[in-house]
C-alpha cells in the first residue's frame, strides 16, 4: 500500500475480497482504458480466475462492460467518487469561486485536497491548455512537485512529515523538481509561514501555478486552490503579484461559504 498515511490493522474485519475488487476497478486509468484479462490480473496482483470472478461480478452490477476480450469501465463507476465528492460538498462550494478566478485572472484553477503522497483533484475550472497531461477531477500528482501540495503538506504535523519523507519516493520530474528533503522541509516551513506556495516549472516544464490553503472550521489545512500559468504569463515576481491577492480572496471566500453552509453563488 502506497504512503506511510495509507496504514491499516489487517485483522478479523477486514474483507480482502472487496480489497481485491477495488484493485481491479484502479486497473483501469486514462494509459489503459481497455484491458485484457490478464492485464487486469498482472495490473491488480490476481491470478487469471481471480480477475475473471471479479470483472464477471463487476459486469454484472454495471461497473465493467466487456466485448469478449477486452474489458473497460463504464460511466457507473463515477457514482463512486460521486459519493464522495458530494458528501465533501467542497466542490460544489468552491465551483463558483473558481469560475470568478478563472474570469478575472484567465488562467486555469483547481482545489485538490491530499490522499496519501498525492494531491488529488476534486474541482477545476480550466482554460487553455497549457499542460501535456490532461488535468481532471480525479487526476493525481506526487505532492512535493506541486503548489497545492506543499500547501496541504505544510499544513500537516512535523510528526507526520516525518512519516512522509521516510516512505515518499522523491523523483526528478524536470530539471528544476527538487528532490532533497532538507531543502523540501524548509520550503514546507516557508509556505508554512507565508500562507501560500509558489512552484516554478517543478511538476512540467513550462508552468507555474500558486495555490493557497482552505481550512476548516477548526483551522486545519482540508484543501488547497490554485491558479496555474504558462511561463510566458511574465516573471516568477510579476505572477506572484498578479495572481496572490486574488487567489487568497478566492480561498477566503471558500471557507466563508463552507461555514455558513453556501454554495457561493451570491
Amino acid at each position: 500500500m502506497t504512503g506511510a498515511r495509507a496504514e491499516h490493522a489487517v485483522g478479523s474485519d477486514f474483507v480482502q475480497s472487496l480489497a481485491r475488487g477495488l484493485a481491479v476497478i484502479r486497473a483501469f486509468d486514462a494509459e489503459h482504458p481497455e484491458l485484457t484479462l490478464s492485464d487486469v490480473a498482472r495490473a491488480a496482483g490476481l491470478t487469471r480466475a481471480s480477475a475473471r470472478r471479479f470483472l464477471r461480478t463487476l459486469t454484472e452490477l454495471g461497473y465493467v462492460r466487456s466485448n469478449g476480450r477486452l474489458f473497460a469501465l463504464r460511466p457507473r463507476v463515477l457514482e463512486l467518487g460521486y459519493a464522495y465528492l458530494s458528501s465533501l460538498s467542497l466542490h460544489e462550494v468552491a465551483q463558483p469561486h473558481l469560475e470568478r478566478l478563472v474570469a478575472t485572472l484567465r488562467e486555469s484553477s483547481s482545489v485538490s485536497v491530499l490522499d496519501a503522497d498525492d494531491v488529488v483533484y476534486i474541482a477545476r475550472v480550466p482554460t487553455r491548455r497549457i499542460m501535456t497531461i490532461t488535468i481532471s477531477v480525479g487526476t493525481r500528482f506526487p505532492a512535493y512537485a506541486t503548489s497545492m501540495g506543499r500547501v496541504l503538506l505544510a499544513g500537516q504535523s512535523d510528526e507526520w512529515l516525518d512519516g512522509y519523507f521516510s516512505s515518499v519516493q522523491l523523483r526528478r520530474l524536470t530539471a528544476r523538481t527538487v528532490t532533497d528533503v532538507d531543502a523540501l522541509r524548509a520550503e514546507l516551513l516557508l509556505v508554512r509561514g507565508q500562507g501560500w506556495s509558489f512552484v516554478d516549472e517543478e511538476l512540467e516544464e513550462g508552468l507555474r501555478a500558486i495555490a493557497a490553503p482552505i481550512h476548516d472550521l477548526s483551522g486545519r489545512v482540508t484543501a488547497a486552490v490554485n491558479v496555474s500559468s504558462p511561463v510566458s504569463r511574465g516573471s516568477p515576481d510579476l505572477v506572484r503579484e498578479e495572481f496572490l491577492p486574488h487567489l487568497l480572496a478566492a480561498a477566503r471566500g471558500i471557507e466563508e461559504d463552507l461555514r455558513h453552509g453556501t454554495n457561493g453563488s451570491r
